[in-house]
């Protein structure tokens, strides 16, 4: 039981209402622009992707050449799209797990209004020419230093939530959460201060930068994903979590292998050979983390398969936990020393990994925790749940699509590079009918998500219908299906909360 029995549930709700009302903006700000990035990262992939296999493509527009497009992509994905979902859902789910209001809403707009800046200057400077050709941190290098200090300014009031919470209140959502908090700075400084500040030998920057693309996936995106699952699960099914032991088990296996992870991308290069085999080693073990949390949040929603066919929310959900799932094959599959880790170490199927990692597994339990927050923040509900289901079908059949094509097409494009006594070309044609399935998937993708940003932009203005049900795909079955669905009691049970 939480404290909150003893104020009595109106004195809860009231909470609650104080604590949406209070992150409205902010949260509404994140998220909006946000999905605006998320459409410019995929004009701009599929603007790359075509030059894969149409090279000639745009090719008297110098700032569009594949080598600025493909970086200014996947930077606006990571650093325009998905830490401002994140920030929207670290906030608002700590607050709420924290039973604490907002208090400072203008200094997280004025933070999100500098972080927009940051990554509009620095997407047009990779476009212009002045990026730094490494992975992921491509931005010049004013930009970094000025989003460390913004990315610490706007999650600074959520570790301060979560350390004046009320006691008894801590739940594992909340640890995942304040592990994103704390490990990011350390991950971000420490690449940028080895990259730029104190320069080594140019194979360990590669190391490096490798190391660092591997920590931001499962240092930062997957922590905040689980952080959204683990919360949704039980919150809308209104069962506990499967097995709180097993949850355990995930979050500090995440902990321990994670940090080890990346460097097998520089398997055969001249360093010492026990540290890629080390990264690749750690990045196979990344598996058990992943299907322990999997496994976990799987079971805890099959346990109520009539909301999970009806709750938008707890679909997107359940879909990113499934590609989670994949993405623990694929980590295994794709780093085996000898085998596969030569054959993908330099193809397409790197680019499937990433995307499915970043787009797959903690887009989908994003979008899933979106369709949650937001009619929460503005008091209104979704407009349509034809433009959910659409946004669904073709984020989940998308996503699928472009990961799998570019993981198998990478594995025969490696195939072919491996052929010494074949050219070049023989290679890169190999990969040719994965590319043009890439480009083909992202122009539906970015058609779902142009309806998706419009449906946001709606609710954020208040368009939307006052409703006190949730958003159902599916009509209930009985009366007293809807409440369940998505009711507003922040503790699931005592599987939920975690051991003191």
């Amino acid at each position: 039981m939480t404290t909150s029995s003893a104020t009595g549930p109106d004195q809860d709700a009231l909470l609650r209402v104080g604590i949406d009302r209070s992150l409205r903006h902010p949260v509404m700000f994140f998220l909006t622009s946000g999905a605006a990035w998320l459409a410019v990262s995929m004009v701009l992939a599929i603007i790359g992707s075509t030059k894969v296999h149409w090279p000639s493509f745009l090719n008297d527009y110098g700032w569009l050449t594949y080598g600025r497009v493909a970086p200014a992509h996947i930077n606006a994905l990571i650093y325009g799209w998905g830490f401002q979902a994140a920030f929207a859902v670290i906030i608002w789910l700590m607050a709420r797990l924290s039973r604490k209001t907002c208090t400072n809403a203008g200094t997280l707009l004025a933070a999100g209004h500098v972080w927009n800046l940051v990554v509009m200057l620095g997407v047009i400077g990779i476009l212009a020419g002045y990026g730094t050709g490494i992975p992921w941190l491509e931005f010049p290098v004013f930009a970094w230093p000025v989003l460390l200090a913004t990315f610490i300014v706007i999650t600074m009031g959520a570790f301060i939530q979560f350390r004046v919470r009320p006691e008894g209140h801590t739940y594992i959502s909340q640890w995942y959460l304040l592990a994103a908090i704390i490990w990011f700075p350390w991950i971000f400084a420490s690449a940028n201060l080895l990259l730029h500040v104190f320069p080594s030998h140019p194979v360990m920057a590669a190391g490096v930068a490798a190391w660092y693309k591997s920590a931001l996936i499962f240092l930062f995106f997957t922590p905040v994903a689980l952080a959204a699952a683990f919360y949704l699960a039980p919150k809308v099914t209104g069962r506990p979590v499967f097995s709180y032991s097993l949850a355990q088990l995930g979050f500090w296996s995440l902990a321990v292998i994670a940090p080890w992870a990346g460097m097998q991308k520089l398997a055969g290069a001249p360093i010492t050979y026990w540290i890629p085999m080390m990264g690749a080693a750690a990045t196979v073990l990344l598996a058990v983390p992943l299907f322990a949390s999997g496994l976990n949040l799987l079971k805890t929603v099959m346990s109520d398969t009539q909301t999970l066919s009806s709750s938008p929310a707890l679909r997107f959900m359940t879909a990113g936990v499934v590609a989670m799932l994949l993405l623990g094959f694929a980590a295994v599959f794709l780093n085996l020393p000898g085998s596969t880790l030569q054959l993908t170490q330099f193809s397409l199927s790197n680019y499937g990994f990433e995307i499915l990692a970043l787009y797959g597994f903690f887009g989908l339990v994003t979008f899933g925790a979106i369709y949650f927050i937001v009619p929460r923040v503005t008091r209104r509900e979704w407009i349509s749940s034809r433009l959910i289901k659409i946004h669904f079908l073709f984020s989940a059949y998308g996503i699928v699509t472009v990961a799998l094509v570019a993981l198998f097409g990478g594995l025969q494009q490696g195939i072919g590079e491996e052929s010494w006594q074949l050219p070049w070309q023989a290679a890169a044609s190999r990969a040719y009918p994965y590319a043009v399935a890439t480009t083909i998937t992202w122009c539906f993708l970015l058609f779902s998500n142009i309806f998706y940003f419009i449906h946001l932009t709606l609710m954020w203005v208040g368009l939307g219908r006052r409703s006190s049900h949730p958003t159902l795909l599916l009509k209930p079955h009985h009366s007293g299906s809807v409440h369940g669905e998505e009711g507003d009691i922040d503790n699931a049970g005592p599987g939920h909360a975690a051991a003191h």
